[in-house]
Parts: structure tokens; C-alpha cells; sequence
């Protein structure tokens, strides 16, 4: 799967391709450990998780200093790949369960990306100010909107608008109706076309 990863991004250097392809192993090695990711899901890794936290990297490259947390991380998707991309910004990591930040604490150190931050508590409870808020389909849009807007700088740095930008699949066409914020879709099969994506979307909530 590292091939999909270079045809997609080839412009990353020696050492992001290795940290990459130590992914696997290491999720694999914690996962018979820790059940972080479903037994299920595990056999698709490489596509389930790295590439689709990857496709963000699709649509922003983001800039030297920019922050960004990645709300409710589980395992740390889509905030490790992310952080490997992007060296220069910063990741905070955040969930509530213990077990799961342990493995984000883990592999970060395992594979030396210094600009990862790992934090338990519960994402709502976190007193800072980002660039960005990543996350997967863990609510509703209107839901993580509510919760994480105050946490998002109002000046920003890069290509997009500051705000939230959040991963989902299916249908949600009816949140968006309740939304009380300009937003933009992006539809992940036309830059990543993998037949997992096709159903997935990259949602960026701003203003």
C-alpha cells in the first residue's frame, strides 16, 4: 500500500515514507494488545485509516505553525498521519479513554514525530485555541460544531478559513440543514479514487 501512498503523495521525503510503512506493524503489534481498532477494520488499515486520514492532506497542505486537534483521536486517526505529513504543525490528540491515547502516546514515540501531543480528557474540556479541528464520524456535524467552535482562532494562516474539518460517509445531508455555519463538501473519490471513498466525504465548517 505504500506504492497508493507515493502515487498520491510523491512528494514526501525518504524518512515520511518510512514512517508511513512502520504504521502497519506497530497498529498491528498494539492492536493484539489493545483493541483500538475493530478486528474487522484492522485488515484494512492502510485504506480504512491511513488513507483516509490522508485525504485532508487532499484538499489543505498546512502551514508551519498551525495547530490543530484532532477530536476524539481513538487510535490517533486521523491526527498521526497528518502529523507525519506536516512536521512543522502542530497535533494535539485528544480522547477520553486512557487505553487509546497510551497506543497515540506509543507510536508517536516509537516512530519519533515530536509535533504529536497526546491528551486524555474528553475533547469539550480542552481550554485552547486551534487553526483546525480534525475528526471522524463520531456525531452529528451540528454537534461537533456546537461543542469545538469556540476553540477555533478566529485569524488564519492557511489556504481555507479556519474551522472543522470532519470525515464522514453516508448520508447526512439532513444535518446540514441544521447547521448555523457556512460549510464546504469535498467528495474524497475524486482526489483519492479508491472505491472505499466512494461514499466518503471531507466536511470543512467555518465561520
Amino acid at each position: 500500500m505504500i506504492e497508493e501512498i507515493k502515487h498520491y503523495f510523491p512528494s514526501l521525503t525518504t524518512h515520511q515514507y518510512q514512517q508511513l510503512s512502520c504504521l502497519e506493524g506497530l497498529y498491528c503489534n498494539w492492536n493484539s494488545k489493545i483493541n483500538v481498532i475493530s478486528r474487522k477494520d484492522i485488515d484494512h488499515l492502510w485504506v480504512h485509516h491511513i488513507l483516509h486520514s490522508l485525504s485532508i492532506a487532499r484538499i489543505i497542505s498546512f502551514k508551519p505553525g498551525t495547530r490543530v486537534m484532532d477530536a476524539g483521536t481513538g487510535g490517533g486517526f486521523p491526527g498521526i498521519p497528518l502529523a507525519i505529513l506536516f512536521p512543522e504543525a502542530e497535533f494535539t490528540l485528544v480522547d477520553s479513554v486512557e487505553k487509546k491515547i497510551k497506543v497515540v502516546r506509543e507510536i508517536s514515540q516509537a516512530l519519533e514525530i515530536p509535533n504529536v501531543i497526546p491528551i486524555r480528557c474528553r475533547f469539550e474540556e480542552i481550554h485552547d485555541h486551534f487553526d483546525f479541528i480534525t475528526g471522524r464520524a463520531v456525531m452529528a456535524l451540528q454537534d461537533i460544531y456546537r461543542m469545538v467552535r469556540d476553540k477555533i482562532k478566529a485569524n488564519g494562516r492557511n489556504t481555507i478559513p479556519n474551522g472543522i474539518l470532519y470525515l464522514k460517509g453516508g448520508d447526512f445531508e439532513p444535518e446540514l440543514d441544521q447547521l448555523k455555519c457556512k460549510y464546504t463538501i469535498y467528495e474524497i473519490y475524486e482526489s483519492i479514487p479508491e472505491p472505499f471513498f466512494l461514499t466518503k466525504r471531507l466536511v470543512h465548517l467555518y465561520g
